[in-house]
């Protein structure tokens, strides 16, 4: 970068006793300045990582090992997400008397959105019922017009379940959570199913329930 001094001569004007002033002008060449902001911002925009990686992980089993897995009906939990992405849940199997029912959403939405997921009632749900039945198993249940995000949220909220579960286990036991004994250790138990015919048809009659009710409307 480099700069120039001019003097302006000052225009002409009545001839005095005082001497007039030379107004100086500082020229500044700004085009080496503008190079260095744009191979800033290149190097910036190159080197800078704007959204770390997103990863899941699950663990599932070999191939050769999978099995049908014979559960009671008092152990079962079914999580259900219709194509409004609202979340329905019901113990047992469905029945006519034993419909889903809608899990809250979030009350501070506006009502324009209509339903919003709001993930502590869902974790409340999922951690109520997992203290009253050790031996409970979930099932997931996701309706083919529902978004991917859908399925997101719920293995989100399994694991902070599992996550915070096991370091109140392990500060209990003074123990770092790695050294959780086996038989204490928890590990939620739960599966993805397949949104069958029958689903919609379990949904379509929850869905009358709720509006008759005044829960949905």
């Amino acid at each position: 970068m480099a700069g120039q001094v001019a003097e302006r001569t000052p225009k002409g004007g009545k001839k005095g006793l005082r001497r007039p002033k030379r107004r100086i002008a500082v020229l500044i060449d700004m085009t080496p300045m503008v190079d260095i902001a744009f191979l800033l911002l290149i190097f910036y925009m190159v080197s800078t990582v704007f959204a770390m990686p997103q990863a899941m992980e699950i663990n599932l089993p070999p191939i050769d090992e999978e099995e049908d897995v014979e559960i009671k009906e008092s152990n079962l939990l079914t999580i259900r997400v219709d194509g409004e992405s609202r979340f329905w849940w019901h113990l047992k199997t469905a029945t006519p008397s034993n419909l889903p029912i809608l899990l809250p959403g979030d009350d501070d939405a506006p009502d324009s959105l209509g339903y919003v997921f709001w993930p502590d009632t869902l974790q409340g749900l999922l951690v109520e019922q997992n203290k009253a039945n050790a031996k409970l198993s979930t099932l997931v249940l996701i309706d083919r017009d529902a978004e991917y995000k859908d399925m997101v949220n719920i293995l989100d909220e399994i694991d902070v379940i599992e996550r915070s579960w096991n370091a109140y286990t392990a500060d209990q036991l003074g123990v770092e959570v790695k050294d959780i004994p086996s038989d204490q250790k928890f590990s939620y138990r739960y599966a993805l199913g397949k949104w069958e015919d029958r689903d919609d048809n379990i949904m379509n009659a929850a869905q009358e329930a709720a509006i008759e009710s005044g829960v949905l409307q």
